[in-house]
């Protein structure tokens, strides 16, 4: 769809075709975040699809996804720009050595060494530079400080970056932005203001059985709906990481491999791993939901 899309049902069934299913709250703000010129902040636990829908926003408005992954310790050094600074040395050199050292080779170049040709776009800059509407997702804003926060505000608020070498870039496109977050730690009220939000949580369980059906539909009907129901009360336990929606897909794709025609307490516990990645969270699960399910038949 190169067109975009004009209302809220049209950008619903947009990310369908594109193997997104949304709730009816994401496909609402995405519609806004796109008309209005706002960025979303995107909160919910890790594995919900905060990440994926940037990605299908991106398919759907045929644009080009720039992705900033964000970590503890992240600067504008990596986010925004930086200098090539051993371009900048040898044009300093090249220079300062034709003039024949009599300082008249630095006076000609000190002006352009922090030209365009000298800079380094990281993608915050990349996304405000490009000549082509792009997406833009800060993942795991979350795991940055305050500082970063910032830092993204003059961007978040009026699409532009000063550099103070070359003074103020401003957007000559329109990006659409997603922050997201796994609230692990309280945003700043600056940067949430600028946004609009959407929180995404675990999908009901009628609508995680249409996901794992989309992308898995070959599994059997009833093995997906017993599969959905044990990953919803697998999420009820107190993890150190609950299963994601990418796990539960991943999940029915083991399944179907090995030919399941029943989820049994052997085939469980043969295919956890595939859903549960820590040992202690392995074994609860195993005594709550595990002895649970019926015992294999005997052959």
């Amino acid at each position: 769809m190169s067109d975009t899309p004009a209302t809220v049902e049209d950008l619903d069934a947009g990310l369908r075709s594109v193997g997104y299913l949304p709730g009816a709250r994401t496909s609402l703000v995405s519609h806004l975040a796109i008309h209005l010129d706002k960025p979303v902040l995107v909160e919910g636990p890790a594995g919900v699809g905060k990440t994926e829908l940037a990605k299908a926003l991106a398919s759907v408005l045929d644009r080009d996804l720039i992705r900033l992954q964000c970590y503890e310790g992240l600067d504008e050094a990596k986010a925004l720009y930086e200098w090539n600074y051993r371009k900048q040395l040898l044009r300093i050199q090249a220079e300062t050595g034709s003039s024949g050292g009599d300082g008249e080779g630095w006076s000609q170049v000190q002006d352009d060494v922090f030209g365009e040709e000298f800079l380094l776009t990281r993608p915050l800059l990349q996304a405000i530079a490009s000549e082509r509407p792009v997406v833009l997702l800060i993942d795991e804003i979350d795991k940055t400080d305050q500082e970063f926060e910032a830092m993204l505000l003059e961007l978040l608020s009026d699409f532009q970056i000063t550099i103070p070498e070359l003074g103020r870039i401003e957007a000559t496109t329109q990006p659409v932005v997603l922050l997201t977050s796994n609230n692990t730690r309280e945003l700043t009220e600056a940067l949430k203001r600028r946004c609009l939000y959407l929180w995404l949580d675990y999908p009901e369980l009628e609508h995680e059985l249409e996901i794992v059906r989309q992308h898995v539909p070959d599994l059997p009907g009833t093995i997906s709906r017993r599969l959905v129901e044990v990953v919803s009360e697998i999420r009820n336990l107190e993890l150190k990481k609950p299963p994601s929606i990418a796990e539960s897909i991943d999940w029915a794709r083991t399944l179907l491999l090995l030919g399941a025609t029943d989820l049994d307490q052997q085939l469980f516990r043969d295919t956890l791993s595939v859903i549960v990645k820590h040992r202690t969270d392995i074994d609860l699960v195993s005594e709550r939901v595990g002895l649970r399910l019926p015992a294999r038949a005997a052959e």
